[in-house]
């Protein structure tokens, strides 16, 4: 049977990690323990700085263990994106930033002996549409400095009206990866814990910084989660969640050996993989959506699984999994200090699905302002400019979450009162008791009554058919069954439901 658990997560390498010091001072506190956490913590540890990575999983547990590991500075439709929205010079030192981040992360593993395939990027048209996209896309390219190429025919057993290469990327285990990081990060003299979560970053002078288990101190935080869990800038509202799935096959005879992706929708992602028992897996992602909005999760992941089957005869589902990745309203990032945290909060967030190239040019971002250097690239990116087309797609994005939260809480309003009967196993429901939406679930044979209402900023949660969790429509939080927190920016977990009203007992008379 298939597993829901990444493939990556699945064939992990062990991560040693440390205990929590109560009330701890450090130079750096790092909060999330993906990609842009922990090779942000392993340049500054790098620089001398003592440095705590603080995680509320586990290393990887999130977007970094799920992605699909492709090291690429072609990035689909990126560039064409970013040329609409900004700047050539902000394209420019996007591409930069993407390639120093890359140039960084292969000299790494490099030197540390963790293996990496050089592969080809491609992405693929399959219509005059997504021809017209290739076309926009090497313009970009050519602009930025890349020597992507033209091509008219590809190794994928479908005909394409085109598609754009380029050579010499790279695919990676993203846990091996960051694995290597944690390593020489605690070789350093760095700590890494995981299960903490923080829930509060007070900007003082030093930082205070309060977890799970308690408070620790700083000069400096770095917030490297998916989104910011703080609400200071609102960076919630001016970054679009999207859910996205992967899914890992069996295939007879010969797989694609390139990195593909397509321009047009919904999207299609292939890469290889190698499986637990040293063969070669085909992973094919895509179907990605708003999280929390999709009428079925369980529904896109057919999807997606009907395609590769048609596609490649004969494959076998090994594995599927789903990602949440983060997308700015002009395709930027946001990296840099955090309004409000009086010049010692900084933040990474929104690498629309790359981030396996953003983040470490994230990092090297961050660690140059931490440590007084300047990157010209990251200049250019800090000074963005907003135009009115980056309005309108913020617009288009906040408006998406005000529809949800009004009429998501109108429903609710009307929804059937909720006793105490169980769903049906592997189902969730939102009801109401009294006036309170109310969100009951049966997962494993237990039965669990949350209040749905998001604890972040009050959205009434939905009910994730595919991964049989709690996702928020308005920002992306997602919460387990039980209400405990599997994504933010939420860092509280949903609320137990109130106790269902009393039955009311009708009198009887005797004549």
């Amino acid at each position: 049977m298939p597993t829901s658990t990444s493939l990556w997560l699945e064939t992990a390498p062990p991560i040693p990690t440390d205990s929590f010091e109560w009330d701890g001072h450090y130079d750096t506190i790092v909060v999330g323990a993906g990609l842009t956490g922990l090779a942000t913590a392993l340049m500054l540890a790098r620089s001398g700085m003592h440095v705590l990575v603080l995680e509320a999983r586990t290393v990887g547990a999130v977007t970094t263990g799920n992605t699909t590991g492709k090291v690429s500075l072609l990035q689909g439709t990126t560039f064409s994106s970013i040329r609409r929205h900004a700047s050539e010079a902000t394209l420019c030192a996007y591409v930069d930033g993407n390639t120093a981040g890359q140039g960084w992360l292969l000299d790494f593993l490099e030197e540390q002996r963790v293996p990496y395939e050089v592969r080809d990027a491609v992405t693929y048209a399959t219509t005059l549409d997504g021809l017209d996209k290739l076309d926009a896309e090497l313009a970009a390219a050519r602009i930025a400095g890349l020597a992507a190429t033209e091509e008219r025919t590809t190794e994928l057993p479908f005909g394409v009206e085109g598609a754009l290469t380029l050579a010499g990327q790279a695919q990676v285990h993203p846990l091996k990866v960051l694995a290597a990081l944690a390593a020489e990060f605690r070789r350093l003299g760095g700590r890494i814990v995981e299960g903490e979560r923080v829930t509060d970053v007070s900007a003082a002078k030093p930082a205070v910084v309060t977890s799970t288990s308690g408070t620790a101190r700083a000069d400096q935080v770095v917030i490297a989660t998916g989104t910011p869990i703080l609400d200071r800038g609102l960076y919630f509202a001016k970054v679009e969640p999207t859910r996205s799935y992967v899914t890992a096959f069996r295939v007879p005879g010969e797989v694609p050996q390139g990195m593909y992706i397509s321009a047009d929708s919904p999207t299609r992602s292939l890469r290889t993989a190698t499986a637990a028992d040293g063969s070669t897996l085909l992973l094919v992602g895509g179907n990605g959506h708003p999280a929390g909005r999709a009428d079925s999760p369980a529904e896109k992941l057919a999807d997606l699984t009907a395609w590769a089957e048609r596609t490649f005869p004969g494959a076998e589902r090994t594995h599927w999994w789903a990602a949440q990745d983060y997308r700015s309203a002009n395709r930027i990032p946001f990296v840099g200090w955090l309004p409000r945290g009086r010049g010692r909060v900084y933040l990474a967030t929104g690498y629309d699905k790359w981030g396996m190239t953003n983040a470490v040019a994230s990092a090297l971002s961050l660690t140059a302002d931490l440590t007084g250097e300047t990157l010209e690239w990251a200049r250019v990116m800090h000074h963005r400019v907003t135009r009115p087309v980056d309005i309108a797609s913020g617009v288009a994005i906040n408006a998406g979450v005000g529809k949800a939260a009004v009429t998501d809480w109108a429903a609710a309003q009307t929804a059937p009162e909720l006793g105490e009967a169980p769903v049906a196993e592997g189902t969730g429901t939102v009801g109401r008791r009294g006036r309170t939406p109310v969100a009951v679930s049966t997962v494993d044979g237990t039965t669990c009554a949350l209040t749905a209402v998001c604890s972040h900023l009050g959205g009434v949660v939905r009910w994730n058919d595919a991964e049989l969790s709690w996702d928020c429509p308005l920002h992306g939080s997602r919460f387990a069954p039980d209400g405990t927190v599997l994504e933010g920016p939420a860092t509280q977990p949903l609320s137990p439901a109130p106790a269902p009203a009393p039955a009311v007992q009708s009198e009887e008379t005797t004549a």
